[in-house]
């Protein structure tokens, strides 16, 4: 019995030991920094927060991302109850462009052996919606350019790390290694790994809160499925693939009117390519490029125009899908390997599909009732509003006229009701 009460107590201390083991969260940002992104750091922020951790690590690898985000973020880092370490890792990983303002953002910056950090001319930074970053206005270059430089400014003496450095970081998209940015006092570790890190912060006094991270339990932060899912589909090619489905799916409604499905797959398609226009940095002129395009496409199958406005239209497209995202930065670049493709189906569609279907539905009606319309017979029987009888297509035929017509006669089919003819006396 005594035995059995030390073993049990024995077992209590470890579950009490474990209880009040400090707690570190832990996030990974891999990848572009958009919406999904700045809402997964804020919501963690505040869970950190509520769990009361000794800090939130965000390990960070972004080659950068959008402006609007990232200013969303940096607010959160610089409001955050609870110390924010930013490590920017694993080696061989950067935080270029929006991933700098980040980094320097946070209470603590960290990073791992061979990584970098930099890069933050506003060019690399997506933009507000319109194309500005597509087609850069000298004044409204020089404003944003200030602007950010301005904010760096700010985030950097905030954070007590160099200032001039923070500057030459957007003004020459001055890049540095880790070794150096510790050197320059632009971050304060060099980890080479999560323990190592844990063991650094140690005894580190942030926000006016010693840091207890040695042996600390690190409970990780996932992003939620819907932050998963939108991370994945705010991409330009994603945009760039919904526009094409919302164009099939309306011109195919309206070309074969009662199909339903792809009126309903084009509209929902079509909500989503507008939302994620008003995300993404696109250049107005080519989405008015590809809508003409559209419209040469669908005109040319109702004009005996030879196919001039086709050519057109392919052209039209063609431009509208290069000048659709900024080119100059690679986040936001839509490869050839989608616009070509992408130019030779959508033509193609129209070409054979529409354009075949539209002349379709014009062809005269070939089978059925229609098809006697017009044509020329003889009475069998004289023929009067009430009665007589016409031969045509090997069957005998009922047939009314408002005039009366003798047999024999000729006499021209006007409309079919039902199994009776209505004929009028062929002069």
């Amino acid at each position: 019995m005594r035995f059995a009460g030390l073993l049990v107590a024995c077992w209590l201390g470890i579950f009490e030991a474990s209880a009040n083991a400090e707690k570190v969260c832990l996030i990974n940002v891999d990848g572009a920094i958009g919406p999904a992104t700045a809402n997964y750091i804020s919501r963690s922020v505040d869970e950190a927060a509520s769990q009361g951790a000794q800090c939130l690590i965000v390990q960070l690898n972004t080659p950068g991302g959008l402006l609007d985000s990232t200013r969303a973020i940096v607010q959160k880092l610089l409001s955050s109850p609870v110390p924010v370490v930013v490590y920017v890792a694993p080696t061989g990983a950067t935080a270029a462009s929006a991933g700098c303002f980040i980094t320097l953002s946070a209470n603590v910056a960290a990073m791992a052996p061979a990584t970098t950090i930099g890069a933050a001319h506003p060019v690399a930074l997506g933009g507000a919606p319109g194309g500005a970053e597509s087609n850069p206005d000298p004044t409204m270059t020089k404003k944003l350019e200030n602007f950010a430089v301005s904010y760096m400014e700010a985030i950097a003496s905030q954070r007590n790390r160099n200032v001039a450095w923070a500057k030459s970081a957007v003004l020459e998209s001055a890049s540095i290694t880790a070794e150096k940015a510790q050197e320059l006092k632009v971050i304060e570790i060099i980890a080479k790994d999560l323990n190592d890190l844990l063991a650094q912060l140690n005894g580190r006094t942030v926000i006016g809160k010693t840091l207890r991270t040695a042996g600390a339990q690190v409970v990780e932060i996932k992003m939620s499925a819907a932050e998963n899912i939108f991370q994945v589909l705010w991409r330009p090619e994603v945009m760039f693939v919904l526009m094409l489905i919302a164009i099939y799916g309306l011109i195919g409604e309206m070309t074969t009117p009662g199909a339903i499905l792809p009126g309903v797959v084009g509209a929902i398609a079509l909500v989503l390519a507008l939302y994620m226009a008003a995300i993404l940095p696109v250049n107005v002129a080519g989405l008015l490029l590809i809508g003409l395009a559209v419209g040469l496409f669908v005109i040319d199958v109702f004009a005996p125009t030879h196919g001039i406005l086709t050519g057109g239209g392919i052209v039209a497209f063609l431009i509208g899908s290069l000048m659709l995202f900024n080119r100059r930065d690679p986040l936001f670049r839509l490869s050839l390997a989608y616009i070509i493709p992408s130019v030779i189906i959508t033509a193609a569609f129209f070409i054979f599909v529409v354009g075949k279907g539209i002349r379709a539905q014009r062809l005269p009606i070939k089978v059925g009732k229609e098809t006697m319309l017009g044509k020329i017979v003889s009475a069998m029987t004289p023929i009067d509003s009430s009665d007589g009888k016409v031969f045509i297509e090997g069957e005998y035929w009922t047939a009314t006229s408002d005039t009366p017509i003798d047999r024999g006669n000729a006499v021209q089919i006007v409309a079919v009701e039902g199994l009776t003819l209505k004929v009028i006396p062929k002069i």
